[in-house]
């Protein structure tokens, strides 16, 4: 029988949780095993897991019997939402609160909580500096989750939040990419409104979710901000470049000319860019760098990240 604490991980076949799931692959003498949470266990993604000598267990956010299952006997959890598969912020915050409360139910000593700003907090609903989407939110993808910072504490297992940044990702699966305007020339276009961005390998983030589990209970209660590094956009564009092999320069587009792009979630995003650049220094400093690199030493840079996956990053 083995000793090892097990950490039951939602989110497994995603970025996020499978990133924690492979960090705890590759440290066969930690203390800590994964219990990966899926809920289609035969899926190809599940069974890469599996290939791996990984336990993988079914589990869905919207059934609060199957957290309960997939939790039990485990020491901790990690838990994720994932707004972009529905669009639903109400659902997303209760799926939150189901793994919240089957983390108390299960006896869970300690879980981590992925999170993010719950913006009406400083730009409440009447506030005109940011418009009001879906009647209930400001930025619905970050309101959801940072709504249930509360229900964690409040209702759920000793818990860390841990405040995520921009997924680098983003610039292969969001589309959000350069672009090659009619004289060839590549552009980067971002609303950033002159501010910095900070940013994180979608990957890393479960690597420093590890480190949160190794601080042990001390860490349960707090609040922890990563980032990778904070650019610029002139900056991101540079790197991208030098990735690229070929010059980027960055246009930074109005935030109102972002969220009226039509697509899926446009008006979310651009919410989101603006309040970064409202509330700058305050967003910059809740990510802390040395903080980051001391819970994964192996922390991505924006260049070295650019540099890995550059031929993956599409150009329209």
């Amino acid at each position: 029988m083995s000793s090892k604490k097990i950490l039951a991980v939602m989110g497994a076949t995603g970025a996020q949780g499978g990133g924690l799931v492979r960090a705890l692959a590759a440290d066969p003498g930690g203390e800590f095993v994964a219990r990966a949470v899926t809920r289609n266990p035969a899926s190809d993604k599940a069974r890469a897991l599996a290939a791996l000598g990984v336990e993988v267990v079914a589990g869905d956010a919207d059934d609060p019997a199957s957290l309960e299952r997939a939790f039990a006997g485990a020491h901790g959890a990690f838990c994720v939402t994932n707004f972009w598969e529905h669009f639903d912020g109400p659902r997303e915050t209760r799926q939150a609160a189901a793994m919240a409360r089957a983390g108390r139910k299960a006896g869970l000593e300690h879980v981590v909580w992925s999170t993010l700003e719950d913006t009406r907090l400083r730009v409440p609903l009447g506030d005109g500096r940011l418009p009001t989407l879906k009647e209930h939110y400001k930025v619905p993808h970050f309101d959801a989750k940072g709504e249930a910072d509360a229900i964690f504490a409040a209702e759920g297992a000793p818990t860390t939040c841990l405040l995520t940044a921009f997924y680098w990702d983003n610039f292969i699966h969001f589309g959000m990419g350069p672009r090659k305007g009619e004289d060839g020339t590549l552009t980067l276009a971002l609303p950033l409104g002159g501010a910095k961005l900070p940013g994180i390998a979608a990957a890393d983030i479960g690597a420093c979710a590890l480190g949160v589990f190794r601080r042990g209970a001390g860490a349960a209660g707090k609040r922890y901000g990563i980032a990778g590094g904070v650019l610029s956009g002139e900056e991101m564009a540079a790197k991208m470049g030098a990735a690229l092999g070929q010059a980027v320069r960055f246009f930074d587009m109005p935030f109102d000319v972002y969220r009226g792009l039509g697509f899926p979630g446009a008006d979310d995003l651009g919410s989101m860019f603006e309040y970064q650049a409202l509330f700058q220094d305050e967003f910059v400093r809740s990510r802390d760098l040395a903080l980051t690199r001391d819970l994964n030493p192996g922390i991505r840079t924006f260049e070295a990240w650019a540099r890995e996956n550059a031929a993956g990053i599409p150009i329209a």
